[in-house]
């Protein structure tokens, strides 16, 4: 079978693998990575590649240095966040509401809705902070027959959350979707997100289902991809029950 080539910058080649240590727990939080002479041999590159990829790892946050001491991995490892969860349970996690606008959503999303074209949908947008800082920035959009005249076409934020209006109109979440994908980020995630240059970004479009599998809520979550991980889990069924 053909393979392809590598043809990114050697730099952007040793930071990859270096990376690929971190997150798979080879290189554990805190450890110190090897000295810029050992790394050079490992990776037969010159000390201003090793000093790059450094770089541009340390601006992704995996890395910092200790004047003195060497270079050690970030205490934190990526964050791992349950797509089944809205909001990871620890009080360090919060959102800002960004604005909330009636407007034409992206066709995905118009699709996931099952609205016709030209038709409009509510969106609220917000930003998560963890710590303060920016991780995600999510658009969640509501059928105007929903949501019109009620608080999620309203500014500000909502006591006990969509999930409470939604239950409050008689459509209670009941199940959702999500469709994941990664991609370059766009310049408003690269401002908001504050991400390092030619960081990715994970796409989850998230559709939330009420009775019937009716569709309420379409969500576009967009996240930082050198902090997260999302982790699925899905109970087997049992083939001997399958069978019977």
């Amino acid at each position: 079978m053909p393979r392809g080539t590598d043809h990114r910058p050697r730099h952007e080649q040793v930071a990859a693998e270096l990376r690929e240590q971190i997150l798979t727990g080879d290189l554990t939080p805190g450890a110190q990575l090897p000295s810029t002479a050992q790394l050079m041999g490992r990776f037969d590159a010159a000390n201003a590649t090793i000093q790059r990829a450094l770089k541009s790892l340390k601006d992704e946050g995996f890395l910092n240095s200790r004047v003195g001491k060497g270079v050690y991995v970030r205490n934190q490892p990526p964050l791992v966040i349950d797509t089944g969860a809205y909001l990871p349970p620890d009080g360090s996690f919060s959102y800002q509401l960004l604005d909330v606008e009636t407007l034409g959503p992206p066709a995905d999303v118009a699709a996931a809705l099952g609205l016709a074209d030209g038709e409009e949908a509510v969106r609220r947008r917000r930003i998560l902070l963890h710590d303060g800082q920016p991780l995600e920035l999510s658009a969640s959009y509501y059928p105007t027959d929903i949501a019109a005249n009620t608080a999620l076409s309203k500014p500000g934020k909502i006591k006990g959350g969509a999930p409470r209006v939604l239950a409050g109109l008689g459509l209670p979440q009941r199940a959702f979707v999500d469709r994941v994908s990664a991609r370059p980020p766009t310049r408003d995630e690269v401002e908001m997100l504050d991400l390092p240059v030619r960081t990715p970004v994970i796409r989850q479009l998230r559709v939330v289902l009420s009775d019937d599998d009716r569709p309420v809520e379409a969500s576009v979550l967009v996240k930082g991809a050198h902090l997260y991980e999302l982790q699925f889990r899905r109970l087997v069924p049992d083939p001997e029950a399958k069978d019977a």
